[in-house]
């Protein structure tokens, strides 16, 4: 059974919790708010690599200890309908098939934890690593492999709320001279990716910008308009967006108006015709501006937490903002308690009711 939170706006801006009945089926993708998860592919870095990266490194990387169970489990036990997946850009494959922190481990005399290195690694096609050579344990260590996944469990519960994954195109840089040095995102790449999505998730299985935009001439002429999707037509989909700013997402948008033909929307600004999905992860200082986009069709992701911060301090703070905003999609890196905090701090939304 999956669950949902349904809002109805009132001059207030109060929430109201509903179970769907008949008189809710005409609900849109922007009327839900449900949680997903930050880095939804991270495993736990290996305890031993994670005492080298401090030594090494000169930093405690305590922003570092979390982890998530398989896709799958998220989205049957935890009932997430958000996701998050790093790519990087890998056409001739290897670049990142020979980790630094693990050379570390073995130079101290320490068997890195079991890994595949020889075969997925090493195939073209795009990674899904938080950074590459020290926190690189992945549930899917390719988009191909997270794709695949997701479509089986999509398959499997056709009748599933639209789920949003935002992307990060990874190409940063660290001056440390054993590491790998990420490809940049170019036209090339991004075009490479959304061939990916299609191959190995399939367009029938996403809400594209041109099935939100339709007959308008713009995005957001659309959302403002028309507004998002009907919540029935959306089940059994996917909503994938470029979590980038700047020249990644300028480099993903050039020739394609208002994403004409694009597979990912984009954080795009208000002010844009490509605005539809805004991605505002602090909720507290932004409270109004995302419960004013919000109220006027955007759907917004938001975060309830971050680097640890809040699940060391048992702050709730954050979670409460992001609720009272409105934002559709609350992402948490603690849906369930993490045992290493010695904390019983977790993100839960009890109003859920089931659809």
């Amino acid at each position: 059974m999956e669950f949902l939170v349904i809002r109805q706006y009132i001059p207030l801006f109060s929430v109201l919790f509903l179970s769907v009945t008949a008189s809710a089926k005409e609900l849109k993708i922007n009327d839900i708010q449900v949680l997903g998860s930050h880095n939804s592919y991270k495993q736990l870095i290996q305890p031993e690599l994670y005492k080298q990266m401090k030594t090494k490194l000169g930093k405690s990387f305590e922003d570092l200890e979390y982890r998530h169970p398989p896709l799958d489990i998220q989205l049957n036990k935890y009932k997430l309908r958000n996701l998050e997946l790093d790519v990087l850009y890998d056409p001739n494959g290897g670049l990142y098939s020979s980790q630094a922190g693990n050379h570390w481990l073995v130079n101290q005399g320490v068997k890195p934890d079991l890994f595949d290195l020889d075969s997925e690694l090493k195939k073209p096609g795009f990674k899904v690593l938080h950074l590459p050579d020290v926190d690189f344990r992945s549930h899917c260590l390719t988009l191909k492999a997270c794709l695949t996944q997701l479509k089986s469990w999509s398959n499997s519960n056709p009748n599933h709320l639209p789920i949003a994954i935002t992307f990060n195109a990874k190409s940063d840089h660290f001056n440390v001279v054993q590491f790998a040095n990420p490809l940049p995102f170019t036209k090339q790449a991004f075009n490479a990716l959304d061939a990916e999505f299609i191959e190995y998730l399939g367009k029938d299985k996403i809400i594209t910008p041109d099935d939100v935009r339709g007959r308008f001439n713009t995005l957001k002429q659309a959302v403002l308009t028309q507004g998002w999707p009907l919540l029935k037509e959306a089940r059994g989909k996917f909503i994938l967006v470029l979590d980038e700013n700047g020249d990644k997402r300028f480099t993903y948008q050039s020739g394609y108006p208002s994403l004409k033909n694009r597979i990912m929307f984009t954080n795009a600004t208000e002010s844009e015709d490509e605005a539809a999905f805004m991605i505002i992860n602090e909720p507290r200082s932004n409270l109004e501006k995302i419960k004013r986009l919000v109220n006027k069709g955007f759907v917004i992701r938001t975060r309830a937490d971050a680097g640890t911060t809040e699940a060391r301090n048992n702050d709730y703070s954050r979670f409460k903002a992001a609720k009272e905003s409105g934002a559709q999609y609350i992402t948490t890196d603690y849906y369930r308690p993490e045992p290493l905090l010695h904390s019983t701090f977790h993100i839960t939304l009890p109003e859920y009711q089931p659809d």
